[in-house]
């Protein structure tokens, strides 16, 4: 099989072809590896595992068991690890700070360890939200031939007859705070919410990135819904070891594969499926790794066009498993191919184009999750961009499963959102009017923290769709109601949402795609003359350089210039 492969003109010669790379080869043989081995290609195994929660437990075994493929398809494996930080734990705190950052680090950790062994292609394996964009991302931005799996989603866990995920513990909480949900009901639900290991189970951010890698062609066909106690598992990480030898023997890179109407065809996906904002994030982070301009507008201009089809958490009924029973995302993906809301001709990992892989599946009408194009649940996706006077540089807002589709009323102004959670628990929020989070952005956070514990509790305490929250921060993909995230340009750097005063009318329509600040100009002038920058309380480490360098969210908070800045990609060295 290694005939296949000219080891001369791959990055691993660099540290183990020649006489002078002798040095270079005696760490090898300390190791255990042959001649042989060491005359193969080198094939990085890049795994987001570790004991911090759920979402990332399988994924070490998984990514031991794709060195098998690796070593059939005639490579020699080299396993290492990557950090994660795990939203639902990082939840309603401080740490929620690191989440978006970990994105980055995990990109740049498999980047550096990539080119300083000279590692020639790539499997990476994620489970938590950040993980999955940042492994995507040091694909793109290596551009040797990769591929990305997901260590698959929890199972639903059941209380009282009834299928439950984590969101409902966060609901819990406010309903208990509301005096409807006894301490003993909070505490029967949360020890079967999560009955074992895998990602949360709703599209949530984790599923919906995960539906991204298929879509954008990163990911091997319907591997990413598997959840993660199913034996499947194993085969699809063999598999994906073995497909990677045959993209290096085709030379098929991740930037041949991940085109603009990649980008477009992802798009679509998150908006069928009633994604997670955060795919509005991420997506133009990853298009930038290729050096493509793809902003919040693009994907916000995409999403107006396409048919909410998938009835998934949280804004609908089912999770990950039932989707993966109804034929996984490759379902979905044949009737908006049919319905002509995909380009069938990007490339994938498979070596086919998505029209190629989709001319294999076959349509199951009796399946429940995946509506038909014909008849949308709604006919337009299941997240809205949004833009005004209150965001010039763009918002977003998940509608999928909303009944509301414009909010107007007065502004209740918090600095941070530990401020606003207590506001919410003391049941201090009126109906009726609108919740601003500020100094949550990128810069401002820093860290740009999601606002799951703060939308749930509102939302177990009935208020979900009588309150609007708008926040130059994020919310969680498990977040539901009327909530606008992303606005920019964020408070940290004086955008509109800095000059807010309680009292404000603040005027939402996810129909028109507007968000509105209701002041006259001459007022917020004088409001602006007397505002001034903030400091906050991270003057040193990993958040004040992510700080120093992070860009708007609407660019996908980028803290380096991407691919169009290259002289030279890694691949080529």
């Amino acid at each position: 099989m290694s005939t296949r492969f000219d080891k001369t003109k791959l990055p691993s010669r660099h540290v183990s072809v020649g006489p002078e790379r002798a040095p270079h080869r005696s760490y090898y043989y300390a190791m255990g590896m042959t001649e042989e081995e060491i005359n193969r290609p080198f094939v990085a195994i890049a795994s987001a595992g570790n004991d911090s929660a759920p979402c990332n437990t399988t994924l070490d075994p998984q990514a031991n068991i794709c060195r098998e493929g690796v070593i059939q398809g005639g490579g020699t494996p080299r396993r290492f690890n990557t950090i994660t930080v795990t939203d639902g734990i990082a939840m309603g705190h401080q740490g929620m700070k690191s989440s978006l950052i970990s994105r980055e680090i995990i990109a740049d950790s498999v980047e550096v360890s990539v080119r300083g062994h000279c590692y020639d292609a790539l499997v990476t394996f994620a489970g938590c939200d950040k993980s999955l964009p940042g492994m995507m991302m040091s694909m793109l931005r290596l551009n040797i031939p990769s591929i990305f799996v997901y260590g698959g989603s929890i199972l639903p866990g059941t209380h009282r007859g009834k299928d439950v995920t984590v969101v409902d513990v966060f609901e819990a909480v406010g309903q208990h705070a509301a005096g409807n949900c006894p301490l003993q009901e909070l505490i029967e639900l949360e020890k079967v919410a999560c009955p074992g290991h895998g990602a949360c189970g709703g599209q949530f951010t984790a599923n919906t990135m995960a539906c991204v890698g298929e879509a954008i062609g990163l990911s091997l066909p319907n591997s990413n819904m598997s959840p993660a106690p199913y034996k499947s598992r194993d085969d699809i990480a063999v598999a994906a070891g073995k497909q990677v030898m045959e993209l290096l023997a085709l030379n098929l890179r991740p930037r041949d594969i991940c085109t603009k109407a990649a980008f477009e065809n992802a798009a679509r996906v998150v908006a069928a499926t009633g994604g997670s904002t955060n795919a509005a994030l991420h997506l133009p982070a990853m298009a930038s790794e290729c050096g493509i301009e793809f902003d919040l507008f693009d994907v916000a201009e995409i999403f107006k066009s396409t048919p909410y089809i998938a009835d998934l958490k949280p804004g609908g009924k089912y999770v990950a498993k039932d989707m993966h029973e109804a034929g996984g995302v490759y379902m979905g993906m044949k009737t908006l191919l049919d319905g002509g809301f995909l380009d069938p001709n990007p490339m994938t990992v498979t070596g086919k184009t998505l029209g190629e892989n989709i001319e294999e599946i076959t349509w199951n009408p009796d399946q429940k999750v995946f509506y038909d194009v014909k008849q949308p649940i709604t006919p337009t996706g299941g997240v809205v961009g949004l833009k005004g006077s209150l965001a010039p540089d763009g918002a977003i807002v998940k509608v999928a499963g909303m009944e509301r589709l414009q909010f107007t009323g007065p502004a209740r102004v918090f600095d941070c959102e530990e401020d606003a959670f207590s506001a919410v628990e003391k049941r201090d929020i009126a109906e009726g009017c609108v919740i601003v989070i500020r100094y949550e952005g990128p810069k401002g956070g820093p860290g740009m923290r999601e606002m799951l514990s703060t939308t749930a509790a509102l939302y177990g305490q009935g208020m979900g769709e009588k309150v609007a929250l708008i926040t130059d921060g994020r919310f969680s993909g498990a977040t539901r109601g009327f909530c606008i995230g992303h606005v920019g340009p964020e408070a940290a750097d004086g955008g509109p949402i800095a000059l807010i005063e309680d009292g404000d009318t603040i005027a939402i329509d996810a129909v028109a795609g507007t968000i509105d600040l209701e002041v006259n100009a001459e007022v917020l002038a004088e409001r602006k003359s007397r505002w001034e920058p903030r400091s906050n309380d991270y003057q040193s480490g990993a958040l004040w350089r992510f700080a120093q360098n992070v860009g708007p969210a609407s660019k996908g908070a980028l803290t380096h210039p991407g691919a169009s800045a290259e002289t030279h990609t890694y691949a080529d060295i």
